[in-house]
């Protein structure tokens, strides 16, 4: 038992990242499979508002759980939240030339490409946010 707390302590930032940023994707592909199934909203718009509400859980959960950042003056938490953004814009790119590239041109079904998307900016917006973002200082 002392094993796997010693081994839980020192992969918390790891293991409490997959837990929220597997809820994070779960608002992602729900929010998604909303607005482009059953809205009729294109899909690469509803990837868009997909991302903005699942960015916004995933700032609050990886400062206050997942990192725990300790930033609570103004100019720190905008330095993290405006990275946090700029880089989740990035990866947000990334989540756009893969869903074009698998809707638009190989023709495959919306959901299950975001599916497969996913996972790839899960893992780009961890090594984001581990080594840009909440770094200690």
């Amino acid at each position: 038992m002392k094993k796997i707390n010693e081994l839980f302590r020192a992969h918390y930032a790891l293991i409490s990242y997959l837990i929220f940023g597997g809820l994070t994707t779960l608002i992602n592909i729900i929010t998604f499979v909303i607005f482009q199934s059953y809205l009729g909203v294109n899909y690469q718009f509803a990837n868009v508002i997909a991302w903005f509400v699942s960015v916004v859980f995933a700032f609050v959960t990886n400062k206050l759980w997942v990192f725990g950042s300790k930033n609570v003056n103004f100019s720190g938490f905008m330095r993290e939240i405006l990275s946090f953004f700029g880089f989740r814009i990035l990866s947000l790119v990334i989540d756009q030339l893969i869903m074009t590239i698998g809707v638009s041109v190989l023709h495959l079904d919306a959901a299950l490409v975001k599916l497969f998307d996913q996972v790839f900016i899960v893992l780009i917006n961890y090594v984001f946010s581990k080594l840009f973002i909440f770094k200690k200082s």
